[in-house]
């Protein structure tokens, strides 16, 4: 399979920068309701395919449980985004800077994992300064890559303490193609409603579509849910830079799988019940987790699966993900699930009738029928 192959044109205006919602007209078409934070999660539009017989229905999202029935399961990343991106000054010139946390190295020493900006001006050595009152420190100690540097940060205090002050001063980690700057909504949208396990910088873009009145009535209807965590790292949007895609590296993302599913998931697929991958991480976790008899087995530790077609997926059978920006590995995955063609059809099928794309755009299911 070719990069190229993932191509399309996607007008800006299609982009969603802020969630949205929609309800049905008098005459049953869907129209737009609410553009800002203000919108309900599950009232984005769904696009339904069928893979098999490449059927497709346009629907509103909090219809989702209409295709599920007693005894499916869904199956969500319940990875917490933290604030990781922070601003400050540089000693001396008091030059502004952009530091954007990836991960912490080390407890004990403070050491975190960071992306800089200008990244040509920051050097090993460079003092960073954060806070109106320059209180919080970070020492440079090494370059790691172009952008990237090992910073240590010089606070005297516990370790909850020093996590707190710091993620205080950071704001949510939004995508480049909101083409704006983080804002207070985002501190609740750029997150799902069951975000739990603090570590990832980029949200499960699907899981917040979900909102506690929606999971409640799946539970009344009998349809189980469980969880997986797999931080997203921003591996999800690094440009890939090679037309083969069998040569394409991504970056390996700390997973975590317990009984709790696979217990569950087990029993669902041994009674063939329909179970559904909320997002693709949680899809390339089911996949890495996976038996060669189409169970899953417990597992912690770290992921680099990429995937895209051909692809002979033996987990989840069905997929709800959001439409995504052309040559994204997100979407190379959902083509891999419901087929190539069937998935660029319906891709401009959505184009065509206005859908939103992006994190906080419109959303697809991919069923198996």
């Amino acid at each position: 399979m070719k990069l190229s192959q993932f191509k399309f044109k996607l007008p800006e205006e299609q982009i969603a920068k802020y969630p949205h919602s929609v309800q049905y007209d008098e005459n049953g078409k869907i129209v737009e309701k609410t553009n800002g934070f203000d919108a309900e999660r599950d009232e984005n539009r769904l696009l339904v395919l069928h893979a098999k017989s490449n059927k497709i229905e346009h629907r509103i999202f909090k219809e989702v449980i209409d295709y599920f029935d007693d005894k499916d399961l869904f199956v969500f990343n319940d990875t917490q985004v933290f604030p990781a991106l922070m601003h400050g000054n540089k000693e001396k010139t008091n030059a502004q800077i952009e530091v954007f946390l990836l991960r912490e190295l080390n407890e004990q020493f403070r050491l975190w994992d960071v992306l800089v900006e200008p990244a040509r001006k920051i050097r090993v050595g460079n003092k960073l300064y954060f806070s109106p009152d320059n209180s919080m420190v970070a020492e440079v100690i090494d370059n790691t890559t172009s952008r990237g540097r090992t910073v240590r940060f010089l606070y005297d205090g516990t370790h909850d303490d020093f996590k707190r002050d710091l993620f205080a001063l950071g704001y949510p980690p939004v995508p480049a193609h909101f083409n704006r700057q983080p804002e207070k909504g985002d501190v609740e949208r750029y997150q799902t409603i069951f975000a739990k396990n603090e570590g990832a910088v980029v949200i499960p873009a699907a899981g917040c579509n979900f909102t506690r009145n929606l999971m409640k009535r799946m539970e009344i209807k009998g349809i189980d849910s469980k969880f997986l965590t797999l931080h997203a790292s921003l591996g999800m949007f690094r440009d890939i830079d090679v037309e083969d895609l069998t040569k394409h590296k991504t970056d390996s993302e700390q997973m975590d799988v317990t009984e709790a599913l696979t217990i569950p998931f087990n029993e669902a697929a041994g009674r063939g019940s329909r179970i559904c991958a909320v997002g693709t991480t949680t899809l390339r976790a089911l996949e890495t987790a996976s038996t060669a008899n189409g169970e899953i087995k417990p597992f912690v530790g770290w992921t680099n699966k990429f995937i895209f077609p051909p692809y002979q997926f033996t987990t989840a059978n069905c997929l709800i993900s959001n439409f995504q920006l052309p040559l994204s590995t997100m979407l190379m995955n959902q083509a891999a699930f419901g087929g190539y063609d069937e998935v660029m059809n319906a891709y401009d099928i959505a184009l065509n009738e206005g859908y939103k794309f992006g994190f906080y755009g419109d959303s697809i299911l991919i069923l198996p029928d």
